[in-house]
């Protein structure tokens, strides 16, 4: 059983910044493929960035592309989703995800996978002024 600790949630002012983390325990996080999944209120669950182990591309959702990065720091077992220009519809509760999958699958379709994978307990991000 993977398991994570999220941080870096909380509330953020519209146009602002923040990172969320993802540290991993009990599993080499450099040796998966990774994601960061939200849940808007009354809203279904959206993929919003991934990772993937084999080559390294990543995956943004349309909503969040130019502003969000996803990235992993191994030494660390860490991942992060760094989040900019924030909007209130950016407001949800995030999720750090991890998962094995066949090496040549493109990353959109690993992202879409990854909603089955591993997840953490999810921290809140709340957009408002």
């Amino acid at each position: 059983q993977l398991q994570f600790v999220e941080s870096g949630g909380g509330l953020v002012q519209p146009g602002g910044s923040t990172r969320l983390s993802c540290v991993a325990s009990e599993f080499t996080l450099g040796s998966y493929d990774i994601g960061w999944f939200r849940q808007a209120p009354g809203k279904e669950y959206e993929g919003v960035s991934c990772l993937s182990n084999s080559d390294g591309s990543t995956y943004y959702a349309d909503s969040v592309k130019g502003r969000f990065t996803i990235s992993r720091d191994v030494a660390k077992n860490t991942m992060y989703l760094q989040m900019n220009s924030l909007t209130p519809e950016d407001t949800g509760v995030y999720y750090c995800a991890a998962d094995f999958f066949p090496e040549d699958t493109a990353v959109q379709a690993m992202c879409a996978s990854l909603m089955g994978g591993y997840w953490g307990q999810g921290t809140q991000v709340t957009v408002s002024s």
